[in-house]
Formats: structure tokens, sequence, C-alpha cells
């Protein structure tokens, strides 16, 4: 393939799908990632793309959402292996959330067989994935269908996660930044995540290392309240997804890498000085199962005390 032609694929490429990893263009335009290292620096120089540390992004420093067809082919051996080792964070009988996404859709996957589990989510993909599974409860939020990811977001989303506890979160996103914390690109999509981040203990973030030092519109999870990272492995040569993941740890997240150091399970990155206890429930130990009150996918609204319950929860949360 001449230089000219391979340079207009991967414009294509990079301007259908927001950002795209030199690891994946090399494999489309089949090529070495120096060639197109070469490439995307040329079509830099000519204003047409960004380049970012691993990869290329549109121009203007923040990078926008591709849809779900997209999505679904990118990455797909760094998301079957992130989610395998997020599935070892999910108990029997708990109760979580489970954000929209490619990566949480794979997730959704493996939790088909977890005896007595609980998944409430706003992604009908998620839902999709579980609805034979015969020992998992699925629920499913209301709101508007955002056929681009296949996600029910707005007000009705939201309302509906009012007064929700659940153990655990795990969500995705289409930058992540140590900084910023997780972000998207999508407003509606944004706002539904914090409600699901509020409903949970944790919030366990799914991303693969092209996500990482991407930074997007919207942030949904600022840093100090991600309990766990769980990523790949990045290349060597990417500097700044393990500079991003150092920084992160230094900030208190758990990183638990897939498979790092041929370890089966993955490994974890140490931090630098210990994990910070946050106030309020979120950054709180957790016991296997969700502990008491956190089993039940939400507080019953109108049962006793539970205006007190909610004006307790509200306070912690102010401190």
């Amino acid at each position: 393939m001449f230089a000219a032609e391979r340079r207009q694929l991967i414009l294509e490429m990079v301007r259908a799908n927001g950002a795209v990893s030199l690891r994946e263009l090399a494999r489309v335009v089949q090529t070495s990632e120096v060639t197109v290292r070469r490439d995307v620096r040329a079509l830099e120089a000519e204003g047409l793309l960004d380049r970012r540390h691993g990869g290329a992004v549109l121009p203007g420093g923040f990078t926008r959402e591709s849809g779900f067809p997209q999505k679904s082919h990118l990455a797909t051996a760094e998301k079957t292996a992130i989610a395998d080792l997020a599935a070892n964070f999910v108990e029997e009988g708990e109760a979580i959330v489970v954000g929209a996404g490619t990566t949480t859709q794979e997730l959704a996957r493996r939790l088909a067989r977890v005896p007595g589990l609980t998944v409430v989510t706003n992604s009908l993909l998620v839902a999709q994935a579980l609805a034979h599974a015969n020992r998992v409860e699925v629920v499913m939020t209301g709101g508007t269908l955002r056929g681009s990811n296949y996600a029910l977001v707005g007000s009705g989303a939201e309302q509906s996660l009012q007064g929700l506890r659940v153990s655990r979160a795990f969500l995705s996103g289409s930058g992540l930044t140590a900084e910023r914390g997780l972000s998207t690109s999508n407003m509606l999509s944004a706002s539904v995540d914090r409600a699901l981040v509020q409903a949970a203990a944790e919030v366990v973030v799914l991303a693969d290392h092209t996500k990482l030092g991407t930074d997007t519109m919207f942030q949904t999870v600022p840093t100090d309240v991600i309990t766990r990272l769980v990523t790949d492995e990045p290349p060597a040569h990417d500097d700044r997804a393990h500079t991003e993941l150092q920084a992160l740890a230094d900030q208190g997240v758990q990183i638990a890498v897939a498979g790092a150091s041929g370890a089966p399970g993955g490994d974890e990155v140490p931090a630098r000085r210990q994990t910070r206890a946050l106030p309020g429930p979120r950054r709180g130990q957790v016991p296997p199962g969700g502990g008491p009150g956190l089993r039940s996918a939400a507080t019953v609204l109108g049962e006793p005390g539970g205006e007190r319950e909610r004006a307790r929860v509200a306070d912690m949360r102010r401190r």
C-alpha cells in the first residue's frame, strides 16, 4: 500500500472513531507501528489530526464519542482480558451497577455465571448479555434510548437511580487521566454515569490502555472517587500510559493490570503512598457480598427511617 493510501485510511479511521491506537492502525493498514507513527506525524503536520503517545485523535484536544459499531471492533483482545479480570471482583449475592460500554458488555457476559447477583444497568447491551442468566436478576433504569451506544439516558434514568444502594459500580468511558479522572464525550451519558456512581460504595473503572491519558469533554468520575482501575498492559514504548498508571496509583487508585508480568489473574501497580480513605460510603471497605444494607438493589423510599437514612448519607457526602 502506497503512503498516500495508508494515510487516507488512517485519517478515515480517526474521523470515524475519534481516537485510534497506533497498534490498531498498524493492524488495519497492515504495516509496522514505526511506519504508522511516521504517517501520523505527516498528517499532524497538515493539521488533519493530533498525535498522542500511542495513538492519534481528532484535532482540537478533546476526542468525540465513537458509535457502537466502531467501538466494538477496537481493542477487542484488551477488552476481553479486562473483563476476565474484572469479573473476579464480583461476589455471589452482590448488588452492583454496570454502566454502558463495549467493555462493560464483555464483563456482563462473564457475570451470567455468578449466582444470586443483582445487576442494575442503563445499558441494553448489558441487559441483553444477562437476559438468559437464570441466577442473575437484571434491573433496568428508565430513560430515553440513546441509539449510538444503546444506553438509557436523561432525567428518567437519573430519577430511577435515586435511593439506590449497591456495593460496586463498574463503569467505562472515553478517557482517563490522573488529573481529571474518567470522562466521556456526551453530556447525557456523563450525567447518568454520575448518578450510577452516587449509588455505589466502590467504583471500578474498566479502561484499556488507549484511553489512558485521553481527556474528553465531560467528567464522570473524579480520580479521588475511583476505587480501582482494571486495565491491560500498555506497550513498552507507550510512556504516556505507563506514566498515567503510576500517577493514578500515587493518588490512591488500586490498579489491576490484566496479564501483567505473566500473572494469570493480573497484577497490581503499587502506589507510592497508601490508598486514602475518603469520607462517605464509596471509599469504605465493603465485605464480599456487599455487607448490611447493600444486598438489595434499592432503598424503599417509603419505609420507616428512610428520610433519616438519606439525610445521614447526604451529610456524610458533604463532609
